[in-house]
């Protein structure tokens, strides 16, 4: 099937200026990540050898500044470049896409933090786990102590920084609390070697421990920094890209994983009704009403997604650029969104899944991997649709938002 011919190829592209300039270096990866697809699972982390071809692309610095030689493509190029990788492996994708939000962020901290870590190295890659809960500081002189005991931190083994979320508060916690997010360097924190999951199980997004670290002030960074406008790194990174509200529009730094991979899933279960037929009566499969329903519906899941995701990282970026900061109800609806988009993806993979019998039992074949990494994606906190669903609700029927990081 040519690219012309697939479901989804008449969505507009991406703009000049996004993920465009690249896609052709990063398409010609593709059939390499398929080869190593069951090699990346056996290994439960992203091997060595891919983590370089990605590299040598660009593909972990497509939102990182220009001024340290990154590509500062607009915030869509996550979605179009996840999209892209997912098709041939959802873990690669799910690992670059957070890696290279990473260095989004980091261009939003102190530049004293921008030079420690991209002067020493530009290209170093930095995991992170925002579970806040999960971690407890305590403000002392020239900075925080850091204690805690992350999940989640995909990618881990393979970088040199982290990112991690935790609460600040007072002793007795009287005067309320502050989340906060801390860049601490591969030595002051240990990694747990707890990855062994059902979906996305090449991501290698293993545990990680901290016991009383010291991390300096300039090392840290407020969420209510992040909230979209000005923040400390704005005086070195003027664009309106490092200016958009970090954790409502957290969802789409991972969604177009959820969409590549659907993407893949349809493609192949076209391809496999052009050549089958029925077990039973040998009837072609692409003849029957019921595999063309199916199609059809897979088809317009994903399509709609897509513009979702798309359409809500082009308008907020086109806000950040005309120095508009969402209103709350905004944020809310792009957590929603968010959520929404990714649901319809998992829809989709399980119904051509379900639909492909017997087929996609034999753990051999892609369809199985595609069915769990779909449920995998799913089952992050950003795209369970009762939590984005119910703050958006609240926030349109003028009760107070329910995220704190938003």
């Amino acid at each position: 099937m040519t690219t012309s011919q697939q479901p989804g190829s008449h969505l507009p592209a991406p703009r000049p200026g996004a993920f465009e300039p690249i896609e052709a270096q990063a398409k010609a990866l593709l059939p390499l990540l398929r080869e190593r697809a069951e090699q990346t699972e056996e290994l439960r982390r992203v091997p060595p050898e891919t983590e370089q071809d990605l590299q040598e692309v660009g593909l972990f610095r497509i939102l990182q500044p220009k001024r340290v030689g990154g590509l500062e493509f607009d915030y869509v190029a996550l979605v179009d470049c996840a999209e892209l990788l997912a098709r041939a492996d959802a873990s690669v994708a799910w690992n670059v896409a957070n890696l290279a939000s990473h260095h989004w962020m980091l261009a939003m901290f102190d530049p004293r933090a921008q030079d420690r870590i991209w002067g020493d190295n530009a290209e170093t890659l930095i995991a992170s786990s925002f579970i806040f809960p999960a971690g407890r500081a305590r403000k002392v002189r020239g900075g925080y102590e850091l204690r805690g005991s992350w999940p989640l931190s995909s990618g881990v083994a393979s970088c040199q920084w982290n990112m991690l979320a935790s609460v600040v508060a007072s002793d007795d916690e009287a005067d309320g609390v502050e989340y906060r997010i801390f860049l601490l360097p591969r030595r002051d924190y240990n990694i747990l070697d707890t990855w062994n999951a059902a979906g996305l199980r090449g991501t290698g997004s293993n545990d990680v421990e901290v016991r009383d670290a010291f991390v300096a002030d300039e090392m840290t960074v407020g969420v209510n920094d992040l909230t979209g406008g000005m923040t400390p790194g704005s005086r070195v990174n003027p664009n309106p890209l490092y200016a958009l509200p970090v954790f409502s529009l957290f969802p789409f730094a991972l969604s177009g994983v959820a969409l590549g991979n659907a993407q893949a899933c349809l493609e192949d279960y076209i391809d496999g009704a052009q050549h089958r037929a029925s077990t039973y009566n040998r009837a072609k499969l692409s003849d029957l009403q019921s595999t063309q329903l199916k199609i059809a519906e897979a088809s317009v899941k994903i399509d709609t997604a897509r513009m979702i995701m798309r359409s809500c990282c082009v308008q907020a970026m086109e806000d950040a650029q005309r120095g508009i900061v969402p209103d709350m109800t905004t944020k809310t609806r792009y957590r929603r969104d968010g959520a929404y988009s990714v649901n319809l993806c998992t829809e989709a993979v399980s119904l051509l899944f379900a639909a492909s019998g017997a087929r996609g039992l034999f753990t051999s074949g892609v369809l199985q991997r595609q069915f769990r990494d779909a449920h995998a994606i799913n089952s992050h906190i950003a795209f369970n649709f009762d939590a984005a669903g119910t703050s958006y609700g609240r926030v349109v029927l003028g009760l107070p938002s329910d995220n704190l990081t938003l």
